[in-house]
């Protein structure tokens, strides 16, 4: 079923289905927007205890309730100033040491760090990384991990494959065909990337930062001086997709009790600072 699945995703006009349902996701018609909003918030039986505005109705467009934000203070950062915070709501799909420059997707399938994320790849050979992927009932903005200086990104056009676990088993390299923006970070412990995964039915990958808004036309380096706090928002994607974090060699601890399939929430244990 997987591979039937990830071959059907190859004919998909994956690109033109991804937009036009973005651009009836951003619409503010009320017939439109209401009817988005009450099926997939019935189909996926999402819950705005935690979000800030706490009705259906309250929300103007799809979008706008997609990505939603919280209360503020229902995900506390750790109280340890070394700990890594998890930038997301999310699974785990991987987590563990990058092999030399690779890094695992599923079982049978690596990739390289170089491939996923070009000239902003330098420093995380035999590193540690954590994949996570955000299912359409997250929490869907994304987060720092810990306190650093955005010092890089690279915006790279791509396929829009489905980022779940059948897909991750049936197509080679997927995170490093997918559209993808790669955030490169400097830290106290050194570089950081943050790299956020479009994905079918992905809309738009959006940044608290000026810069391109995917869809991307062209592979694009933007050089960047922003501070930023852990915890502090980066950025959010419009449907769901995979945040992937690379640390490099002898940096980091990642948190032992985490394995693929773990459940993790904004803020909670991703591992400490050596």
């Amino acid at each position: 079923m997987s591979n039937l699945f990830s071959s059907l995703q190859k004919v998909l006009p994956q690109h033109g289905l991804s937009r036009l349902v973005g651009t009836l996701a951003k619409s503010e018609n009320p017939f439109i927007s209401k009817t988005f909003i009450e099926q997939f918030a019935k189909a996926y039986d999402i819950s705005l205890t935690e979000a800030q505005r706490k009705s259906l109705s309250e929300y103007v467009s799809f979008n706008d309730f997609f990505t939603r934000a919280l209360e503020p203070g229902v995900r506390p950062m750790p109280s340890q100033a070394n700990v890594l915070a998890s930038p997301v709501d999310g699974a785990v799909s991987q987590i563990g040491k990058i092999d030399g420059n690779q890094l695992m997707q599923a079982k049978g399938h690596r990739y390289t760090v170089g491939s996923l994320a070009g000239e902003a790849a330098m420093g995380f050979d035999n590193g540690d990384f954590c994949t996570i992927y955000l299912a359409p009932n997250d929490y869907h903005r994304i987060h720092l991990p810990f306190a650093g200086q955005l010092e890089k990104t690279y915006a790279v056009p791509g396929a829009l494959f489905s980022v779940n676990g059948a897909t991750e088993e049936g197509v080679e390299g997927l995170f490093c065909r997918n559209e993808r923006l790669v955030c490169r970070f400097n830290t106290e412990f050194g570089p950081m990337l943050v790299v956020l995964v479009g994905a079918l039915i992905v809309a738009s990958i959006e940044t608290v930062w000026p810069g391109p808004r995917s869809p991307y036309k062209v592979e694009q380096y933007n050089d960047h001086s922003i501070g930023l706090n852990r915890g502090d928002e980066i950025g959010r994607f419009l449907l769901g997709s995979t945040v992937i974090c690379c640390f490099p060699k002898g940096a980091v601890e990642l948190n032992p009790e985490l394995k693929v399939g773990s459940k993790i929430r904004l803020g909670e244990n991703l591992g400490k600072v050596l």
